[in-house]
C-alpha cells in the first residue's frame, strides 16, 4: 500500500466517497422521513400507510458505510501484515486510537441507522413497529447517523494515511542503513 500512491488515493478517494454517499443518503433520508401528519389513528389503534423514502435511503447509507469500513480495515490489516513480514513493527498507538474511533463510531451509527430505517416501514394497524405502537424517527437521527459515518470513514483515512507515513518512513531508514 505505501509503495504504490496512486493506489492510496484511489483508496482514500474510495473511502472519502463511501462516506459522502452515507452522509448525503442521511441528509436526504432526514427530509423524507415519516411525520407526525404521516400518522393515522383510529382509536387506539396506530399505523403508517406505507414506508418512507428513508427506509430505501437508510439501506444505502448503512450498506455505503458498512462497505467503506471494511474496505478500510481489510486495507489496514494488510498493510500491517506486509509491513510486519518485512520489518519489526512499530508501537501503532496513534492508529489504533484512530480505529477505536472508528469502531465506536460505526456500531453507535449501525445501530441508529438500523432502529431507524426499521420504524420507517409501513407499520399496519395493530402491529405498529413495537409492542403493537406506532413510532416516528425524532428529528437529528438521521443526521446524526450522518454525522457518525463520516466520523467513523474520516478516523478510518488517519488511520490508514498514519499506517502508510510510517511506512514509507521505515522503508527510507530501512534503504539508508541497508
Amino acid at each position: 500500500m505505501g509503495k504504490h500512491p496512486l493506489g492510496c488515493v484511489l483508496m482514500f478517494s474510495v473511502l472519502a466517497s463511501l462516506g459522502l454517499v452515507s452522509f448525503a443518503a442521511c441528509l436526504v433520508a432526514e427530509a423524507k422521513r415519516s411525520k407526525k401528519v404521516d400518522l393515522k389513528l383510529d382509536g387506539k389503534m396506530c399505523f403508517l400507510p406505507r414506508k418512507s423514502d428513508a427506509f430505501e435511503l437508510g439501506v444505502a447509507a448503512s450498506v455505503s458505510l458498512c462497505t467503506a469500513q471494511i474496505i478500510g480495515n481489510v486495507l489496514l490489516c494488510a498493510s500491517y501484515w506486509w509491513r510486519a513480514n518485512t520489518r519489526k513493527p512499530t508501537k501503532p498507538t496513534l492508529t489504533a486510537i484512530l480505529l477505536a474511533i472508528s469502531w465506536i463510531s460505526f456500531g453507535v451509527a449501525a445501530i441508529l441507522i438500523s432502529a431507524a430505517t426499521s420504524m420507517s416501514r409501513a407499520q399496519p394497524y395493530g402491529e405498529g413497529w413495537l409492542d403493537g405502537e406506532c413510532y416516528l424517527v425524532k428529528d437529528g437521527v438521521y443526521l446524526s447517523f450522518g454525522v457518525l459515518s463520516l466520523l467513523a470513514v474520516f478516523t478510518l483515512i488517519g488511520a490508514a494515511s498514519i499506517t502508510i507515513t510510517n511506512n514509507q518512513v521505515l522503508d527510507q531508514a530501512h534503504k539508508i542503513n541497508a
